[in-house]
């Protein structure tokens, strides 16, 4: 493998080839960017000084937990999809805000996250009915997810909460419909959520239509996010038209505006090394069997989907070659790549923008092993955060 094409997801590596950074650690693992980490969220609060607005993190997207103190400078504090998530940001973000969003609460984990929240937000006008005096007696803001029925997916279906029938946030019909005096009087702010990955116009079609549906409603709000996926840390995003959306709210309704990104704060900060196992042909296809999985390690590649950042590759490469996973999933397939050179067994290979939705998400499906997790630190040592093993397995499924 050669670096001369280092696109940004590895520019954290510097001029250093993978071989010798990573050459002594097993395979595959997880290896997170400290430095990376603070480039984000320096990128992140110069928008919060600029505008007044506060940005949260998003844990779904990340949840190394080991690696928050070092995000805290730069964050108001953590969005939560649940209790675990809502504690683990209590736990270890101390004194930040906790917000927690999840599309129906149970009774029991209503009362539940109570003692570690600062905001729970609810979905629907029966669950805001339901829970919101709960929340209000226990001295938390309220609000409430809107619909702004205002979609900006391309070909991505399964991110898309404005599609037809979604069963994500309150459309303006149903607030018409169901929203009396007395729960709008629960309520300290609005969100919506309708981004994934994507750039500042996207942003700007949705305030717009936020405007249109609830402009109404919003100046007896406190607050207002504007959800996640905002890819703000990417190279070329619009920073200049997301400060002016975030102006324009705090202007036109007199809100103070949140921002809640997983992506952003860990973009380009984590790789994913593996090694080739096995090389196999089937007709023209040659298939590099790797000892990483992308059902089990990175499976936001089958479900996104999307081909994963590879190291050194290049585009008119004479060597093509797929990649795919050890499982016995027929679509365990990571991706069809090019190399300036044939692969070989023992091969290093280094995959890119691996710290999101992997570690958090991963699994252990034909029992394999979850990958340990590294963290690479400024002065470029390399630490473990975490090992796994069969119990880790075993535990999931019984005692």
């Amino acid at each position: 493998m050669n670096g001369n094409d280092r696109r940004p997801p590895f520019a954290a590596l510097g001029d250093a080839p993978p071989e010798a950074l990573f050459a002594a650690l097993p395979t595959p693992c997880y290896i997170l960017d400290e430095g990376q980490l603070c480039r984000n969220g320096e990128s992140l609060r110069k928008v919060s000084d600029r505008t007044g607005c506060k940005i949260l993190l998003a844990q779904k997207a990340f949840s190394n937990f080991n690696l928050y103190p070092l995000l805290s400078p730069y964050l108001s504090g953590t969005e939560a999809s649940g209790l675990y998530e809502a504690r683990l940001g209590a736990e270890e973000l101390p004194g930040k805000e906790v917000h927690v969003y999840k599309a129906a609460y149970t009774p029991e984990e209503a009362e539940a996250v109570l003692p570690y929240v600062s905001h729970m937000v609810f979905n629907s006008p029966a669950q805001l009915r339901a829970y919101g005096p709960l929340a209000k007696a226990a001295g938390k803001e309220v609000g409430l997810r809107i619909n702004p029925e205002r979609s900006t997916q391309e070909g991505h279906a399964l991110y898309d909460p404005c599609a037809p029938g979604s069963r994500l946030g309150v459309t303006r019909a149903q607030w018409d419909r169901e929203m009396t005096p007395e729960l709008r009087s629960l309520l300290d702010g609005l969100h919506f959520h309708t981004l994934c990955e994507q750039d500042a116009d996207a942003l700007a079609a949705t305030l717009s239509a936020v405007g249109e549906k609830f402009g109404d409603v919003l100046p007896g709000m406190k607050w207002l996010n504007f959800g996640g996926g905002h890819h703000i840390t990417r190279p070329g995003y619009d920073l200049p038209r997301l400060e002016r959306c975030i102006r324009y709210a705090e202007d036109r309704w007199g809100v103070e505006v949140y921002l809640e990104p997983g992506e952003a704060v860990a973009l380009n900060a984590g790789f994913l090394a593996a090694r080739v196992l096995d090389i196999v042909r089937n007709g023209d296809t040659r298939t590099a069997i790797l000892d990483a999985s992308a059902a089990c390690h990175m499976p936001d590649v089958l479900e996104m989907p999307y081909t994963p950042p590879l190291y050194g590759t290049v585009e008119k490469g004479e060597y093509w070659y797929r990649l795919g996973g050890p499982t016995c999933l027929a679509g365990d397939i990571l991706g069809d790549y090019r190399f300036p050179e044939p692969l070989r067994t023992g091969d290093l290979l280094i995959f890119g923008d691996m710290a999101i939705y992997t570690t958090c998400k991963n699994n252990t499906f034909n029992g394999m092993p979850l990958p340990p997790i590294y963290v690479r630190r400024r002065d470029g040592s390399l630490e473990l955060l975490a090992e796994f093993g069969y119990e880790d397995f075993k535990g999931r499924l019984g005692k």
